[in-house]
């Protein structure tokens, strides 16, 4: 298991959330994960949950543990334990704005990506 997630896993398991390895093993699969969940998300809504995307064929089946979560929260807790990991792996440490930087920098953000953030504070 790389550093990156290993750090990843720690922060979702700090919300009660699964980091599939097969899904978030590394940054680049990460972000490009991330990036399809937001498609997603921009298609169907920022309402629609984990098990909708999974039931309209999506490839995001280990996610199932989670199929009533809202996409977006789940997405949202991506987005921020990829710059947590990031962080950890490069400086150690990680804040909010680093988080926003990261997901500006990744073409993650979302006007609702704030709030869903700060939600999990």
């Amino acid at each position: 298991m790389s550093d990156f997630h290993t750090y990843f896993k720690e922060n979702m398991k700090s919300m009660g959330l699964p980091a599939p390895e097969t899904l978030f093993g590394n940054l680049q699969t990460a972000v490009a994960n991330a990036t399809i969940l937001l498609a997603l998300i921009d298609k169907y809504g920022k309402t629609v949950t984990v098990g909708e995307l999974i039931g309209a064929g999506t490839k995001l089946e280990a996610l199932g543990v989670i199929a009533a979560c809202s996409a977006a929260y789940y997405v949202g807790a991506v987005i921020g334990s990829i710059a947590v990991a990031t962080g950890r792996t490069i400086s150690g440490g990680v804040t909010i704005t680093d988080v926003l930087f990261a997901a500006n920098e990744h073409n993650l953000n979302r006007p609702w990506l704030s709030e869903a953030i700060a939600m999990r504070r």
